[in-house]
């Protein structure tokens, strides 16, 4: 598989069989996210692979979190349950953090650097036949999940890569195409 190929079968994927990830594996995408381009090399991503008691605890968080939206009490304990047992079904969760530099120009490029680090993470799980499926949001700001995966302070914490073996392929998503998006100037 060349890099063109990964880039067009990589997809969000939501659902995993139960085969585990080999420890193997996981090193190798790691060493591929630390090639991502970075300026000034401050090579500022920090990934941290959370085991069952932290995948366990991070699954809490949110579904305490998604049950909290939810009125009627029987309903939030079955949205808990419901969102505990996915979280538990994924087979691997690497949360990825960036460190905050002091200066404003290069935490944006620090920011920009890490993303790229997690597409290089989730490309060269295409390549090992892993799915990926990143997570990002309010979550990662809440003070339970930063004490959860033990994230310090001078560091944020910008996504979790939740990884596995598919149990579906999803269709790709309709995007516009290229030309649609580009000017050529002179």
């Amino acid at each position: 598989m060349n890099v063109i190929e990964a880039i067009e079968l990589r997809r969000s994927i939501k659902h995993f069989t139960h085969v585990p990830v080999p420890s193997g594996d996981l090193e190798r995408l790691l060493a591929a996210a630390v090639l991502a381009p970075n300026h000034r090399m401050t090579q500022p991503w920090r990934f941290l692979v959370l085991g069952p008691v932290a995948r366990a605890e991070y699954g809490r968080i949110v579904a305490d979190r998604k049950a909290s939206r939810v009125a009627e009490e029987a309903a939030a304990d079955a949205v808990r349950r419901k969102v505990e047992a996915e979280y538990a079904a994924v087979p691997a969760m690497v949360a990825v953090a960036v460190r905050l530099a002091d200066e404003a120009e290069v935490r944006e490029e620090d920011f920009a650097a890490t993303f790229m680090a997690m597409e290089n993470l989730c490309l060269a799980a295409v390549e090992l036949g892993l799915g990926t499926h990143l997570r990002t949001g309010a979550v990662l700001e809440d003070p339970r999940v930063r004490a959860a995966l033990a994230v310090p302070a001078g560091e944020r914490l910008v996504a979790v890569v939740q990884l596995g073996f598919p149990a579906e392929h999803p269709a790709p998503k309709p995007r516009l195409p290229a030309a649609e998006l580009t000017r050529w100037l002179a």
